[in-house]
């Protein structure tokens, strides 16, 4: 791991917001300041973090499961809750390898706490940056084989990106490093559903907290996985993609699509 960067309590940070979001205790009064002030006029934004956070662990059971993959490289991995990536692969295969990766310097801190793993398989933690896909892959590969398949998780994370054209590189980048058989999880910030909401959401977060987000619509999400076969049920709020089912109909949409898609 590199040297611990400075923490800096006084400003928001994605991170630790998403985990008050979650009902984490990992943030500071200035993130929870943030995380009301949003929830109180976006209360979607509860309903998504939860929603995106479900969509994981279908989405690594799936995976794990249904696909077979046993490595999996989770970038933008966030404050450790319930239910981490490694504990999900490994529930369905004790012998799934797993990387994380993050560049906020509370997350590296409590990576000890990540960096728990089944015997047979193994978790390891990279401190490094979205915007910098050659530093993931080239640490990822001390402990991922790239030429066999990978279960690429971008959750909550391309939306930092806030150039179109950098993320189409970046993902590319990542996607070109992957063997066939990869399956890539995407999930992403949108305004298609409350639009108003959504808008003053993102604004107010870019004023007073960081990194800055941008939203994208489906159609620009869906082209970020351009070259892959995209899975049904397509592009869809997080909370609609392969729900449980339930008694009551389909779950409330929320503002947050999500995607897995197929490297053939």
């Amino acid at each position: 791991m590199t040297e611990t960067p400075q923490i800096d309590p006084s400003t928001p940070h994605s991170a630790r917001v998403w985990n008050y979001w979650l009902g984490g205790k990992d943030n500071y009064p200035s993130d929870r300041e943030v995380g009301d002030q949003i929830a109180g006029f976006f209360p979607d934004i509860i309903d998504s973090a939860r929603a995106d956070r479900a969509f994981l662990g279908r989405a690594v059971r799936y995976l794990a499961g249904e696909v077979g993959i046993r490595q999996f490289l989770d970038i933008g991995t966030g404050l450790p809750t319930a239910d981490n990536t490694h504990e999900v692969a490994q529930r369905v295969a004790p012998e799934s390898r797993v990387v994380y990766v993050d560049n906020d310097p509370l997350v590296l801190i409590h990576a000890e706490a990540l960096l728990t793993s089944t015997p047979p398989g193994v978790t390891e933690y990279i401190q490094a940056d979205i915007h910098d896909p050659g530093t993931i892959l080239r640490e990822a590969a001390k402990t991922l084989d790239f030429d066999r398949p990978v279960g690429l998780m971008l959750l909550a994370i391309v939306q930092f990106i806030l150039d179109d054209d950098e993320a189409a590189q970046v993902m590319r980048r990542l996607i070109d490093a992957l063997a066939p058989g990869s399956h890539v999880a995407i999930s992403h910030g949108t305004n298609e559903i409350n639009t108003e909401a959504s808008d003053a959401a993102v604004a107010y977060w870019n004023q007073y907290a960081k990194p800055p987000m941008v939203l994208r619509d489906a159609r620009q999400i869906a082209k970020l996985l351009d070259g892959l076969e995209l899975l049904e049920p397509g592009v869809v709020s997080c909370s609609r993609w392969r729900p449980e089912a339930i008694p009551w109909g389909e779950p409330t949409p929320v503002p947050h699509y999500c995607a897995v898609a197929r490297k053939n």
